[in-house]
């Protein structure tokens, strides 16, 4: 009997069209013509996982019934996760020798205790907590209240996040004191120790959804590493200015070493710290 219906394994020039804006809509994030296999091949999963027929079912789902659980599922299939500890150290020996004693004292100078840095797009985990660790390490900051906020979209990657639980590939850059003082070996599961999880506040945030992103304000660094390349530049402009926002007077932004804001924004400055490129708010 024929079906009017694509098969899973095909997806229509129509529909793959109707879902890449779909997506922009919800996420910034924007799939261009020459990756419709891509899109194809990482739906194709979660339709199974859905039970549906098609990717037309995917998409008249998607529309008309889905959760914000499974708009989280859509961004998780779309993008990639693909994160570890210590990742580009150089802008960690930054953060920690040059940005944290200033930001310290000149907050001082404010009356300020504290120092803030959001995470953005933190994934599983791996980029808030060697932030965590790296200002444990810092003995000055013992009498400073450090607050870390990590944030995804996904909730399914922030529920690994919480619990701490690392394989091999994400440990493979620790230096072996951290390793030693903050972690323990249960058979190749590498847990972290509580006083570094209970240094960060995980929470769910879509990068372009104004509301979501003001929760947070006063914030004196921003990493906001390795994912403006899945937005276009209407996207992109949208995420820096709000990342602005929430940083305070001469703020910090850290974005990946292969990104740039040249033509995104001027109200970022390119500081250059030990060959490292970070962006300060004007």
């Amino acid at each position: 009997m024929s079906t009017l219906t694509a098969s899973p394994q095909t997806l229509s020039e129509e529909t793959f069209r109707q879902l890449r804006d779909f997506i922009y809509e919800k996420t910034g994030i924007y799939i261009p013509d020459n990756k419709k296999y891509f899109l194809e091949n990482r739906l194709s999963r979660v339709i199974k996982e859905k039970n549906l027929r098609s990717y037309d079912d995917y998409l008249y789902y998607l529309k008309y019934s889905a959760t914000k659980a499974d708009i989280a599922r859509l961004f998780d299939a779309v993008t990639t996760n693909e994160t570890f500890f210590f990742r580009e150290p150089q802008q960690f020996e930054v953060l920690a020798s040059n940005l944290i004693p200033q930001i310290v004292k000149e907050n001082a100078q404010m009356g300020r205790k504290d120092i803030k840095i959001w995470s953005a797009a933190c994934s599983t985990g791996e980029e808030p907590y060697t932030i965590a660790m790296i200002l444990l390490e810092k003995t000055e900051l013992m009498t400073i209240r450090k607050e870390i906020y990590a944030s995804d979209i996904s909730e399914s990657v922030l529920m690994s996040a919480r619990r701490g639980m690392y394989g091999g590939y994400s440990v493979r850059n620790i230096p072996p004191q951290y390793m030693a003082k903050y972690f323990k070996d249960s058979g190749g599961v590498y847990i972290l120790s509580e006083n570094v999880k209970t240094l960060v506040k995980f929470m769910n945030i879509n990068l372009i959804e104004e509301r979501e992103v003001r929760q947070l304000k006063g914030i004196d660094i921003v990493f906001c590493r390795n994912v403006l390349i899945y937005f276009d530049d209407k996207a992109k402009k949208k995420v820096v200015s709000l990342i602005y926002d929430v940083l305070r007077p001469k703020g910090y932004l850290f974005i990946g070493t292969s990104e740039s804001l040249h033509n995104i924004t001027r109200a970022f400055r390119p500081v250059v710290i030990n060959k490292v490129i970070v962006y300060q708010k004007v």
